[in-house]
């Protein structure tokens, strides 16, 4: 605790002046002074720009242009110290640390921020002693960065905490690999946070998720009598007139599902959706899973998917479901399948948005799942599309 209080003590003295400036000039400008939490994170941000290179984003935190809400600056401090504390060397090592589950805002204490903004401070320290400019992000962050800059400016995005996540990353990592660094980013997101993890996915970072697209199309064998598939078999509808044809016993016979026609036992794997407005079901179905009758399709049943009910209604199919939040609802649907991480994750395609993440191990075939109650309107599974190559010089002006 000496150790704690040894480092609060002068950046409290500094704290005090701040604050006190903060008012003077909130004065002047007709807005709410800073909080002290909230001047914590001006700091620190001030700091990592200093040395990361290419990190000019981090300008509009500092110059006040981007001011986060005190709770939000809070659980940050949290977290990250959470991070800290769990790397020995948090510089010099380069194994990605692990991150216990961060309180929420409303069980908050001032002692635990007070040990937390320690730990931090003592990093800081470390960080300090480093020459202006001296680390270099690469190349893929350095992107992200600057897609995040240009969504925060059209306000696709609130703010620019995931810009400074990733430079904390770059500074307390320092990995070989830096190449891989965003990636590793939006992994950890989806481990730690599985429901809405980043509310905008960096157009780099996107490009990375499409590239593993593959072709999907529906297996016959599979699907529900009650279905109309298309001669592509690549769009699905339900429909009065139940067909007479083999019940095999990879069958569908009670809900309105198939799967596709290749399962996936390794790799990284996309495919797109577009669904209806009433009620679907997307995922996958493990080999084993049943098919026949109106047994839950669930985790425990072997399926890993996401259902809306009654067009309002968004679950992940969970034991029990987890309900989640209306404002998720996509109309395309984006499903990554990470087999060898261990990792399932839904996307809003047209948004760029962080919907649910499934954390498993996997150890056999997963196929993907497909289900509708619609008549009209058809469930589509998109073709792969040709990456097209954008030629603004900045990030893209249209996207």
């Amino acid at each position: 605790m000496m150790q704690c209080f040894h480092f609060m003590v002068e950046p409290a003295k500094n704290f005090a002046a701040k604050i006190k400036e903060s008012h003077k000039r909130a004065k002047n400008e007709k807005r709410e002074p800073l909080d002290e939490d909230q001047l914590f994170i001006v700091d620190l941000a001030r700091d990592l720009s200093r040395v990361c290179q290419r990190s000019a984003v981090l300008k509009h935190i500092w110059n006040l242009d981007d001011t986060w809400p005190v709770s939000l600056c809070r659980a940050f401090i949290l977290q990250w110290a959470s991070m800290l504390e769990s790397k020995k060397r948090p510089i010099q090592t380069d194994s990605w640390p692990e991150v216990e589950e961060v309180k929420q805002p409303d069980t908050i204490n001032e002692q635990d921020l007070l040990q937390a903004k320690a730990v931090i401070l003592n990093w800081i320290k470390d960080l300090r002693a480093q020459p202006e400019q001296s680390v270099s992000p690469g190349e893929p962050v350095a992107k992200v960065l600057e897609d995040l800059q240009s969504a925060w400016r059209w306000g696709t995005v609130p703010n620019l905490l995931s810009a400074m996540e990733l430079v904390l990353w770059t500074l307390m990592v320092q990995r070989p690999d830096k190449d891989t660094i965003p990636q590793q980013w939006l992994m950890w997101k989806q481990k730690t946070q599985t429901i809405g993890a980043i509310s905008y996915i960096p157009q780099p970072v996107w490009d990375w998720i499409s590239a593993a697209s593959v072709e999907v199309t529906l297996d016959l064998d599979t699907a529900n009598p009650d279905l109309l598939i298309s001669t592509d078999e690549k769009r699905m509808r339900c429909h009065n007139d139940r067909k007479d044809i083999p019940n095999y016993h990879q069958r569908f016979d009670g809900w309105w599902c198939a799967v596709g026609v290749e399962g996936f036992g390794s790799g990284r794997h996309y495919w797109e959706v577009e669904v209806g407005e009433r009620d679907w079901r997307l995922g996958v179905a493990k080999e084993s899973a049943l098919r026949k009758g109106f047994k839950s399709l669930n985790t425990d049943t072997g399926y890993l998917s996401l259902r809306l009910e009654r067009g309002t209604e968004l679950k992940a199919l969970t034991v029990p479901f987890t309900a989640l939040p209306p404002g998720l609802i996509p109309s395309k649907v984006g499903i990554y399948l990470d087999y060898d991480r261990g990792q399932l994750s839904f996307y809003d395609v047209d948004k760029h948005f962080h919907i649910y993440t499934y954390n498993e191990s996997f150890d056999e075939k997963l196929f993907p799942l497909f289900g509708t109650v619609e008549f009209v309107n058809d469930l589509v599974i998109k073709s792969p599309a040709a990456g097209s190559q954008c030629l603004c010089p900045t990030p893209c002006f249209w996207r």
